[in-house]
């Protein structure tokens, strides 16, 4: 035994031999468009999502704040893609608004993390709260983390936390989560709490006086104003075949729902759709600041 490790030691090693024709770097947008394109299923199914944002064309300052996380697990069982979104959006006029949205946003994002980390490195033990619960314990924490961080300030509120094909949506305030499916169709899946929209769903004015209503900015409900916050919170399918978008109002209220879907439809990519998505707002006028995240399940 001696003598062949002695004999090993004088040896010479060379490296393992590479096929040239393999190469290690990044799918191209092209390349990822074809896989999703294609008709085989994908295995594990995944979450994938591009997003955009820009302080627009007359404000001096971003009092947006976004938020994205994608995660995939995959094997033999308890193969899911979770996936958490937010969009805030800090109320202009109001002291720290920008302080108000990145509370809102990341004390949001620690508390549903922290509590989905067991369940991440333990998938066969299960997870057995109610994302609706979970979902509005995380809103109520991010209330009063935006009282204490920017008090007097407010921010919208939109989330989507999504877990295999099922997206809990938590929503305060005008920015908005939409469906959009590839046949063209764009649906509106969040409720505005602003003046103007409740005046519309009472009938008092028509859509078209609501886009231009000098009073379209007034939210009733928002995080960090009031005692008592309620919540929108609901579960629904995401959407099979389209796009779930999240946005800030600096996007919805310049582009009419066709030329969000003609945008998103026509880009080569999740992230150049949000790049097109931006530079059309602005080129709208950019009135306020700009954010888009667009989120797509494959598989």
């Amino acid at each position: 035994m001696k003598f062949f490790f002695e004999r090993l030691r004088g040896k010479k090693t060379k490296p393992l031999q590479t096929k040239s024709d393999i190469s290690t770097v990044p799918l191209s947008d092209q390349q990822l468009a074809n896989v999703v394109a294609q008709g085989p299923r994908i295995e594990p199914s995944q979450l994938i999502f591009g997003c955009g944002q820009s302080i627009g064309k007359q404000r001096d300052h971003n009092e947006d704040c976004l938020f994205t996380l994608s995660i995939t697990i995959g094997g033999e069982a308890n193969s899911f893609p979770l996936g958490l979104f937010i969009v805030a959006d800090g109320m202009g006029g109001h002291q720290f608004g920008e302080v108000a949205s990145s509370a809102a946003v990341r004390n949001l994002a620690g508390n549903l993390l922290k509590r989905f980390q067991p369940y991440l490195l333990n998938p066969s033990g299960g997870f057995d709260e109610p994302l609706q619960d979970l979902m509005r314990v995380a809103i109520n924490d991010a209330q009063r983390a935006v009282t204490q961080a920017a008090p007097g300030s407010g921010t919208t509120l939109t989330a989507a936390l999504v877990l295999g094909q099922q997206m809990t949506i938590g929503h305060v305030g005008d920015s908005r989560a939409y469906a959009i499916r590839t046949d063209g169709r764009t649906d509106v899946i969040t409720r505005d709490h602003s003046l103007v929209k409740r005046l519309e769903e009472l009938g008092q004015i028509s859509s078209d006086e609501a886009a231009t209503h000098p009073q379209r900015n007034v939210l009733y409900r928002a995080l960090g104003q009031g005692d008592v916050l309620e919540p929108d919170i609901f579960t629904a399918p995401f959407p099979q075949s389209g796009y779930l978008l999240l946005c800030s109002d600096g996007l919805w209220s310049v582009l009419t729902d066709e030329k969000l879907s003609k945008i998103i439809q026509t880009s080569t990519s999740l992230h150049t759709a949000c790049q097109d998505l931006v530079a059309a707002a602005n080129e709208a006028g950019g009135p306020d600041n700009i954010s888009a995240i667009l989120v797509q399940l494959v598989g």
